[in-house]
């Protein structure tokens, strides 16, 4: 079995998709690991690391895959990537598949069997293979120093003997993994924390972090959570007060952080132009839902925003890759994990059970064809409409728990990384 460690061709991807620790992990297995020279470099990992623990380094994509039966990566192969791969060969990656319909196309008539690890199935053997709550752990800690770094002042209380400096006030917008860390690490700074989200679950799992829950808790409220876990729709009465009394809320934060995602769909706007205008002169939001249209009006992908009133909007793209070093760790275990499943311990090669649960929820090509129900081509739209087949999932860039996703005041949604 061989093994393809490949280089991101997008520049402002600094993730890798296998680190030394879980190349040996790999060569135990019996497989031969070949690293592209170069692919963990934005990682803090030259290749001297992984000629270290035993792999090979490759000088080029070209070299590097070919003849390789498993390709490590964390995006989807680009259409020039592809063209590298024998046909049969096994991708493993982040697919982003939502929308995609000419790329995953292109996937299946490239002939390789490709793996969408952000679909991987909400069960208890799949825990420690959840790329989206492992990249959105840090995307809510890495939330909360964005905001800090662009907020001019500091964040705990300080008394000094030329007075006292308040606290910052942080509201946090979707109580997910991502929304839950970045509680967690606001605390940690000393600020004075608030939080919302429209499933009465969280309220228990704000204030354990020592946050206030900022919700209208009303009767429709504490019935706004189905069996599994998830929100229900909210009347529009109940969304106009929660509506109001957020609004009232944001106009008296120095940090907001959003983190509402819907897998497949536009972010949920959360904080109107008016609320942030609303806001005080040197405040900042943090829109981690930016990639896909943002929670916050006004929010730019890869921007930081100032307006008239001088309040900043933060619009930083992959921001778990802002934190290259541990979202790769990280993310390669999770790789590890899932494609340990999919490898014969005595024959030391690739044996894909396709019955199993885990490889038919994130499997989406196979023999030549688009396999997953949810992205089948549009002939097939009715399939893939059924709700039991949408996956229960985050974005790409962000994952969760059925007790931890973050959501609009209205609408399910995820946390982002």
């Amino acid at each position: 079995m061989r093994i393809a460690v490949l280089s991101e061709t997008d520049s402002a991807e600094p993730r890798v998709a296998a680190v030394p620790e879980t190349v040996k992990k790999f060569l135990a297995l019996g497989a031969d690991v070949t690293v592209q020279s170069g692919a963990g470099l934005k990682a803090g990992m030259p290749d001297s690391e992984y000629e270290a623990v035993g792999a090979s380094v490759a000088a080029s994509a070209v070299e590097a895959a070919r003849d390789a039966d498993l390709i490590l990566k964390v995006r989807r192969p680009a259409a020039e990537e592809l063209k590298l791969l024998k046909r049969g060969a096994v991708v493993v990656a982040i697919m982003d598949p939502y929308g995609r319909e000419a790329e995953l196309q292109a996937m299946a008539e490239a002939g390789v069997d490709g793996f969408a690890m952000e679909l991987m199935p909400r069960i208890t053997r799949a825990q420690v293979m959840d790329v989206l709550s492992s990249q959105a752990n840090l995307a809510g800690y890495r939330s909360v120093v964005d905001g800090a770094s662009e907020y001019g002042r500091a964040m705990p209380m300080m008394m000094t003997a030329a007075g006292t400096v308040p606290a910052a006030r942080v509201f946090v917008m979707g109580v997910g993994v991502a929304g839950l860390q970045a509680i967690a690490t606001a605390r940690r700074m000393g600020a004075v924390v608030t939080a919302t989200d429209v499933r009465p679950a969280t309220k228990e799992q704000v204030e354990s972090l020592g946050a206030k829950f900022v919700a209208v808790e009303d009767d429709e409220f504490k019935q706004a959570e189905t069996k599994g876990g998830y929100a229900k729709e909210m009347s529009a009465e109940y969304q106009k007060k929660q509506a109001e009394l957020v609004a009232t809320h944001i106009a008296k934060q120095d940090i907001v952080i959003t983190t509402a995602l819907i897998p497949g769909r536009p972010a949920p706007k959360l904080v109107s132009a008016a609320m942030v205008a609303s806001m005080k002169p040197g405040s900042v939001l943090v829109d981690l839902a930016v990639e896909r249209g943002g929670n916050v009006e006004g929010a730019k992908p890869g921007e930081v925003v100032v307006n008239d009133r001088g309040v900043k909007i933060v619009g930083h793209l992959n921001v778990a890759g802002r934190l290259a070093a541990s979202a790769s760790a990280l993310y390669a275990r999770n790789l590890y994990a899932f494609v340990e499943t999919l490898v014969d311990k005595e024959s030391k090669a690739l044996a894909i059970k396709w019955d199993d649960e885990l490889v038919k929820a994130t499997n989406l090509t196979h023999d030549g064809a688009v396999v997953h129900p949810s992205f089948q081509p549009k002939a097939d739209a009715a399939v893939a409409d059924r709700p039991q087949d949408a996956p229960q999932s985050e974005q790409a860039s962000v994952g969760l728990s059925k007790t931890g996703v973050s959501q609009s005041p209205s609408t399910q949604a995820t946390g982002a990384a």
